[in-house]
């Protein structure tokens, strides 16, 4: 998925408005490739901390201890790691930005502290995580808009990186819904291990009722985007859209998080929320094509 979000931004967005880059395309697949190890570092040191719990919520899913020595995950973890963060040393120094290459060692170590103590703390795991994937859609404007940047086109860029400034605000709010359903999934194993998320805490019905009322977050920025932006602007295609794909699996979440009580029920809705925000980044290449078709 970041991955794919990054490639979208890029190919589907910036590449078309025909303005120059920062990085050549081997270079840009350098930052996908760093952002992905990154992450998958922060998976596996998760995976590390997490051994307790996940026999308990996916007993089946169990890597660490199981499949792989707990030793064996410290060696692929700190590979990942160092890896991902010399892509970004090289990149910092592409850009002749070298101070830039503390946001990889900060987005690192913020994973760690995540990973051994964060994730214990009532919602602030949760917004953490839901900020560094909306950093992976900053990261873009960071190496590849900003450093091309000059007086010329300074407004042109601005209101590029606008752009993808409320696209990682989207990704965070989305991210944030799902990261607390993931933990109402793992109630269980939580309440057992003795965490203090937002489900042990509040207990199942108070959060599915809070997760209704954040919901109508992206739901309301979904709408005022639509009247002002892009019905204005007659992309009616983009709009449509935005409002099949997008705000009708929100308003679903909001029904159906309602009455959720079951593992299977949270599930499902994180699932839901990993299509929305697959749709919402899709989304960016659907105005970007229907701003083209309009204009010719």
């Amino acid at each position: 998925m970041l991955a794919f979000m990054q490639l979208i931004f890029r190919y589907g967005f910036l590449k078309l408005q025909k303005i120059d880059l920062a990085l050549a395309h081997w270079q840009y697949g350098l930052l996908i490739l760093s952002t992905v190890l990154i992450a998958a570092g922060g998976y596996v040191i998760n995976d590390i901390f997490d051994q307790g719990t996940d026999i308990e919520n996916k007993p089946n899913k169990v890597i660490v201890g199981k499949s792989i020595s707990e030793a064996k995950a410290y060696n692929i973890y700190t590979l990942l790691n160092v890896s991902g963060v010399a892509i970004g040393f090289y990149l910092a120094n592409v850009i002749m930005r070298p101070n830039f290459a503390a946001i990889f060692v900060f987005i690192a170590a913020t994973l760690y502290i995540y990973a051994t103590s964060l994730k214990q703390m009532l919602l602030i795991g949760n917004i953490v995580v839901a900020l560094l994937l909306a950093s992976s859609v900053l990261i873009i404007g960071i190496f590849d808009v900003f450093p091309a940047t000059d007086f010329s086109n300074q407004k042109t860029m601005g209101s590029l990186f606008s752009i993808l400034l409320d696209y990682a605000i989207f990704a965070f709010m989305i991210n944030l819904l799902r990261e607390i359903v993931k933990d109402l999934e793992d109630f269980e194993g939580d309440y057992k291990e003795g965490m203090q998320t937002l489900a042990v805490v509040l207990g199942v019905q108070k959060t599915t009722k809070l997760l209704f009322v954040l919901n109508f977050a992206p739901i309301l920025a979904l709408l005022y985007c639509a009247n002002n932006y892009l019905i204005p602007n007659h992309l009616i295609i983009a709009a449509l859209y935005s409002l099949l794909f997008i705000l009708g699996p929100l308003i679903y979440f909001s029904i159906k998080i309602w009455n959720a009580k079951t593992k299977t029920d949270f599930s499902h809705l994180s699932k839901v929320l990993k299509w929305i925000l697959f749709f919402g980044i899709l989304s960016i290449l659907i105005i970007s094509l229907n701003i083209q078709y309009h204009a010719s």
